[in-house]
């Protein structure tokens, strides 16, 4: 049996969840939004060389943080971490968040945030003492719901793949009555491609023609990329692949830390250098319901799966973008 996808095929099939998403065409850039109903269990796994993150120690071992109630994922690269100031004044004007005391003590909003490195792509970055990320969280908030735009959106709006338009995908997997689900913005130094061909690195994953159902020639023979950014980015500069993994099993923070370090893979699964030094590859997982995960077994299914969803949202991101 093949890998069977979740109805909307979306990190929404898990439940639970709601996803918003905001751009500036000027700019270039944009902001996605994972927020949860309620608060939910959260645990992150960083792999690039060149991470920007908010809030991420706090998720670590000995914290007394495993839940949260958003995660932001935003270009921009270091300015893009404004937009986790959006989404946190937007749920605290809500009152969504740890209550730290009585009225009128404010609640505590728990944030966490990625950012990509999309301030090269040729949108106009004077934007003076002004960015526009804090309020593209917060409109990125105003717009949450159930549906998720794909390709030139969100996070992914700005977003360059090696040499192609990177973008914004999502994809999902049923492993018997749990779901997996990854949104990931694409952004990374590598190629998504098999060197020479249009067929994505993710093809073996694929479901239903999702990117394009390109296969590899009969007769290909493997070789050295010519078309990731490397050669670009050899004076610096950052790139990035940042997402999130939601499920509907009940996990652990140490769960989901197992399940975002096996979500990592799927990196490597669609993209070629990956993790690189000049990447900051950061995968969030959340855990949104009750199924049980009975076994460490039955989590390492669950991690396999969740790699599998990951490759197959970066080239389903990069193929909407491209069309």
């Amino acid at each position: 049996m093949g890998i069977i996808a979740g109805t909307s095929n979306s990190i929404l099939d898990v439940g639970g969840l709601q996803i918003g998403q905001s751009y500036d065409a000027k700019v270039k850039t944009g902001v996605t939004v994972i927020i949860p109903d309620q608060a939910a269990r959260c645990a992150v796994d960083i792999r690039g060389g060149g991470p920007g993150t908010r809030e991420s120690a706090a998720l670590q071992d000995g914290g007394i943080i495993d839940s949260v109630h958003a995660i932001t994922l935003a270009g921009g690269s270091v300015y893009g971490l404004a937009a986790a100031d959006g989404v946190t004044s937007f749920l605290g004007s809500k009152g969504v968040g740890y209550m730290a005391g009585p009225a009128p003590i404010p609640v505590s909003p728990i944030v966490p945030a990625a950012i990509l490195f999309d301030n090269a792509n040729g949108g106009d970055k004077n934007w003076s003492n002004n960015p526009p990320f804090r309020g593209l969280g917060f409109a990125a908030c105003h717009a949450a719901g159930d549906t998720v735009l794909q390709g030139a959106a969100g996070a992914g709006y700005g977003a360059t793949a090696g040499l192609y338009p990177g973008g914004l995908g999502t994809a999902s997997e049923q492993v018997g009555d749990i779901t997996i689900g990854a949104i990931i913005a694409a952004n990374p130094v590598g190629s998504p491609y098999l060197p020479g061909t249009k067929c994505f690195w993710s093809w073996p994953y694929e479901v239903d023609g999702e990117f394009g159902g390109q296969r590899p020639p009969s007769d290909y023979t493997y070789q050295l990329p010519k078309d990731s950014k490397l050669e670009f980015l050899k004076t610096g500069g950052q790139s990035t692949i940042i997402g999130a993994v939601a499920t509907n099993a009940s996990l652990s923070q140490k769960g989901l830390k197992r399940l975002a370090i096996m979500a990592q893979d799927g990196i490597a699964m669609a993209v070629q250098p990956s993790h690189t030094p000049l990447d900051g590859d950061t995968i969030f997982t959340l855990s949104t319901g009750d199924k049980q995960c009975m076994s460490p077994p039955h989590l390492a299914e669950l991690g396999a799966a969740a790699a599998r969803c990951v490759a197959r949202a970066i080239a389903k991101g990069i193929f909407e973008a491209s069309k």
